[in-house]
């Protein structure tokens, strides 16, 4: 097989997918699935019409990749779109479709990339800005996960862990991204932790719980983001709260720390405060020192330093923030945000226009552009 020829037909099955009716992220998907599956095939049975055979199997894959897209649609509204207080419903097929994604052939990593592409509904893309990597070299790991596992038998299910990351993962991005997934991760991680006694599966959905409660709040009428201080904690959901520091404290009391009993400890000090100003800075600040310890997380020390410029003052954020690659994500609206803490406010508009400009969605490019705006229109007057 050549693998010039598949280089050189991709971009043209591509168009005749877009022209069939598919959008071009799920068309570029489909036929990279059909790619995989050409190196599978072809070596032993090279097809006569190779154009032909790979626009029959890319449009297979994305009409199968649409029917999977549509059936999680159908089993989030039928959740109705929050999630209710208990133990989980029994566990169904979707949760056991991440524990046999995660398979033990593959390493964490790449189950968690292929589990969130073939059956949490997540285009690489997202994927990719989850894994703060380019869309490219996510999709070479999908492809490299789906070759490594093309043949086995999906018998052996992966382990906890994996499966945790995966709809962490998810969770995310249906917080913050263009796909609704939040709710279907919570009733995930319910019957999960319905399933298994671990502290970090308690850890998981607490945090889950937390952050949800805030959801209501976390956009204004006019759909802008409202960012934390901001938000008129009087929407927050205190059931969703209340059950979130429960479940917390019991997986607390274990004494078995994990990174996301962690941040889901952060959450609490955060549903706690009654106002932004009475928030405990000094022990959020604490909490990160252990998930950094327990991760070495990037993103766990870029909010370590917005909490430090909170509990010991901007500068001393700045100083955290130092130590931090200039290119990780955030990391120039971190910096714009202590720099108008610090009085400096020439650089925070500049900051936050330049922010502006990488951020990764909508909502949030508007936000920090409205940043800037404000600042620049202060600086006039």
């Amino acid at each position: 097989m050549e693998e010039s020829l598949l280089r050189t037909l991709t971009p043209t099955v591509i168009g005749v997918l877009v022209r069939r009716g598919a959008d071009f992220a799920a068309a570029e998907d489909a036929v990279q699935d059909a790619l995989v599956e050409a190196v599978r095939v072809w070596p032993d049975d090279p097809p006569r019409d190779p154009k032909g055979w790979l626009v029959t199997v890319a449009w297979r894959k994305f009409l199968d990749a649409a029917r999977a897209d549509a059936s999680r649609r159908h089993r989030e509204e039928r959740a109705e779109g929050e999630p209710v207080p208990g133990a989980g419903e029994e566990v169904d097929d979707t949760l056991q479709l991440y524990f046999l994604c995660a398979h033990p052939s593959l390493t964490p990593a790449s189950a968690v990339a292929l589990t969130l592409r073939a059956v949490g509904g997540l285009t690489t893309r997202q994927i990719a800005q989850a894994y703060l990597v380019p869309e490219a070299t996510m999709a070479q790991r999908i492809s490299r996960a789906k070759r490594t596992v093309a043949g086995v038998r999906f018998n052996q299910p992966g382990d906890v862990a994996t499966v945790l990351r995966v709809l962490y993962l998810v969770f995310n991005e249906g917080y913050s991204g263009d796909v609704d997934l939040a709710a279907e991760a919570i009733r995930l991680t319910r019957q999960l932790a319905a399933r298994v006694d671990h502290e970090e599966v308690a850890g998981l959905l607490a945090l889950m719980l937390l952050h949800h409660a805030r959801r209501p709040a976390r956009t204004g009428s006019d759909g802008r983001l409202v960012p934390l201080a901001e938000q008129d904690r009087g929407l927050w959901d205190t059931r969703l709260i209340a059950e979130g520091v429960d479940v917390l404290q019991a997986a607390l009391a274990r004494d078995r720390l994990g990174e996301f009993q962690a941040q889901a400890a952060v959450a609490a000090l955060h549903a706690d405060a009654r106002t932004a100003e009475e928030t405990d800075w000094v022990q959020i600040v604490e909490w990160y020192d252990e998930l950094v310890r327990l991760t070495g997380s990037p993103v766990a020390r870029l909010n370590r330093a917005v909490a430090v410029g909170e509990a010991d003052g901007p500068r001393a954020g700045l100083a955290a923030l130092a130590e931090l690659d200039p290119g990780l994500p955030r990391h120039t609206a971190v910096a714009a945000y202590l720099r108008e803490r610090d009085g400096d406010l020439v650089t925070a508009a500049r900051l936050y226009a330049e922010a502006a400009r990488s951020a990764s969605s909508l909502p949030e490019r508007d936000h920090l552009t409205r940043q800037a705006a404000r600042l620049n229109a202060k600086l006039r007057a």
